[in-house]
């Protein structure tokens, strides 16, 4: 398939065809999406898959309680937070050429303290609608995945994800100050996972893209972020987050060797669009909006000389989960390496040797570490 047939435009870069795309239903409050798949039974209750046992082990004793064993008593100082994150820096004009022109110049440092406060509320709320996506797919594998042992451990998940969505939700509500409506390439991306029929599609792009994502980025906010009770929310989400992007690993290594190379390029292009979904949201145009100015504009005025969105090393890092678990999978090299081929254009092949999360979840049970201590 071309760019055109999988993402709907000819260049990935386009930022007219990237910006185009808007949520043109910011005040839904349901949103249906017909689920084309089959609830599959299985009268088999042979425990065949030691791996995805000791992953349901760990599951059941790493689950933690958002209302008591996070302190909500913290008091959060947006403005403060903003500024000791560093999102309250006014741009260097000499290096970039198109901010004196832009409406971003005039600027002071009002307008960036709420830029600062903008983005953690679009950050967080992000976050939030990724869980609830997380939430109803998890679902959707009890219900379609055909193993026992695979539909035990996605039992577990479903908990997880509603105390995630739980946690994300009260801490909005009570810390920061705004939701955001769900950022339309979010929504797509979301749409498509759970309107596909094939019940690995949605460990595809759920399990290994949308979480293996996730799971960088909580890592990332996690060890820049100086609020205590932010850092110790994600501790505990990343502790789920691990074992949930390995249990896809575990489960999609075993079916893949089954699959024919047209069925894998299948894959390959799916995990290619999810790719492209997630790194388009990073624009933050609901945010550009909210404050004003065009994001088109904004983006414009904000880039260096030379680059291009796949130059962005924040970008790139989110992609330190999923190019590893992809090579593990078989997806980067089956049909001569087309998937290697767009992760290269996209500059985040670099990666592909970090350690994938089928290997590392155990280390990263910081609700384990968290009662050791205690």
């Amino acid at each position: 398939m071309s760019y055109e047939e999988i993402l709907g435009r000819t260049d990935v870069n386009d930022l007219d065809a990237i910006l185009a795309i808007t949520n043109t239903d910011v005040n839904e409050v349901i949103h249906a999406v017909r689920d084309n798949a089959d609830a599959i039974f299985t009268w088999d209750y042979e425990r065949s898959r030691p791996q995805l046992g000791r992953l349901y082990e760990k599951a059941k004793t790493s689950q933690w309680n958002g209302e008591v064993d996070l302190d909500w008593s913290q008091d959060v100082d947006q403005e403060k937070l903003a500024r000791e994150m560093g999102q309250i820096t006014t741009p260097d004009p000499n290096l970039l050429p198109n901010f004196a022109d832009s409406p971003l110049a005039k600027w002071g440092e009002k307008e960036w303290v709420q830029h600062g406060i903008e983005s953690q509320n679009w950050m967080l709320s992000q976050f939030m609608h990724g869980e609830q996506g997380a939430l109803v797919c998890t679902a959707k594998i009890v219900e379609t995945v055909p193993w026992i042992d695979a539909k035990y451990y996605a039992s577990t998940q479903v908990m997880d994800e509603a105390r995630h969505v739980e946690v994300f939700a009260k801490y909005l509500d009570t810390k920061l100050s705004g939701h955001y409506p769900i950022n339309a390439h979010l929504k797509m991306l979301l749409d498509d996972i759970i309107a596909d029929s094939r019940w690995d599609m949605t460990y595809l792009g759920m399990q290994i893209m949308v979480e293996g994502l996730a799971l960088a980025a909580f890592g990332m906010m996690q060890q820049v972020t100086p609020e205590p009770l932010l850092k110790q929310l994600l501790r505990y989400v990343m502790s789920d987050e691990a074992r949930h992007v390995a249990f896809g690993v575990l489960s999609l290594q075993e079916y893949y060797q089954e699959l024919s190379e047209p069925e894998l390029k299948e894959r390959q292009e799916f995990a290619f669009e999810a790719a492209v979904r997630m790194r388009d949201r990073f624009l933050q145009q609901e945010v550009w909006e909210r404050m004003g100015v065009a994001p088109k504009d904004a983006i414009h005025a904000l880039k260096m000389p030379g680059a291009k969105p796949e130059d962005d090393l924040f970008q790139q890092l989110l992609f330190a989960k999923i190019v590893p678990n992809c090579k593990k999978l078989g997806l980067l090299d089956a049909n001569n390496g087309w998937l290697r081929e767009r992760f290269t254009e996209m500059q985040v092949i670099q990666f592909e040797d970090f350690v994938d999360t089928s290997d590392e979840y155990a280390s990263l049970d910081e609700v384990a570490k968290d009662r050791e201590l205690a």
